[in-house]
């Protein structure tokens, strides 16, 4: 994995709810159906005729659909259950990333006490130029680098061509890259920051990162804290 230290001075290394209430509903509903059957049931054989008596093949059938009600109703407390149990496996592991440095699926990073840190993937070796933009969308640094194929840490440390330190806040990063006889390659970009807090309260647990909420299936890996070079 390459990491590149970004800045005028630096060098390159080239080494990278409804849901839930809804089945509520349906089951409550089903229980009400189970409970009305059985008396039904129930009644049916109380006040059978004597001389009459139910249907063999009727009580039989009878007594299957009872059983496929009762087993649905199992079903369904089996699966709130797992339910349950996922949702809460969901949010010991977002605790467990509260202070780890990630990189998620975006172009956007926070500047702050110098230092702001992305990631891009590159399928074979390139010259990339690398452009970071303030929120305003003008260009605040732009660099060129050669690169390995893989995935590569890129860390600036604030400061715009002219070596001027930029204000804290959100920039953007793109990456456009060329190899050896100037054909495109392709670069996807990653957002690098520290989980700084995790809701519990939303469903998935979202993780807040620089500001932005993810879930945890945005995360592509966990990395080392970036440092300025």
């Amino acid at each position: 994995m390459a990491t590149i230290n970004a800045g005028v001075t630096s060098n390159v290394t080239a080494t990278t709810g409804t849901s839930s209430t809804s089945s509520a509903v349906n089951s409550n509903t089903l229980a009400s159906n189970f409970t009305t059957f059985l008396q039904l049931l129930t009644t049916q054989l109380k006040n059978q005729n004597p001389l009459d008596p139910l249907d063999t093949n009727q009580f039989t059938q009878q007594l299957v659909q009872f059983a496929q009600v009762e087993q649905q109703l199992k079903s369904n407390d089996q699966l709130a259950t797992l339910v349950s149990l996922q949702q809460a496996v969901q949010q010991t592991q977002a605790l467990g990333f509260v202070g780890m440095t990630v990189a998620v699926d975006g172009s956007s990073a926070q500047l702050a006490n110098g230092n702001a840190a992305w990631g891009f993937s590159i399928s074979k070796p390139a010259s990339a130029t690398v452009n970071i933009t303030n929120s305003a969308g003008a260009l605040v640094y732009t660099g060129t680098f050669s690169v390995n194929a893989g995935t590569q840490n890129f860390v600036w440390d604030g400061r715009n061509n002219a070596g001027v330190l930029q204000p804290d806040g959100a920039y953007k990063l793109s990456v456009t890259a060329k190899d050896a006889s100037g054909q495109t390659v392709g670069a996807a970009t990653e957002t690098i920051g520290v989980v700084d807090s995790v809701d519990m309260t939303q469903t998935p647990p979202k993780l807040n990162i620089g500001g932005t909420d993810y879930t945890l299936d945005k995360i592509k890996r966990v990395v080392r804290q970036a440092t300025s070079g």
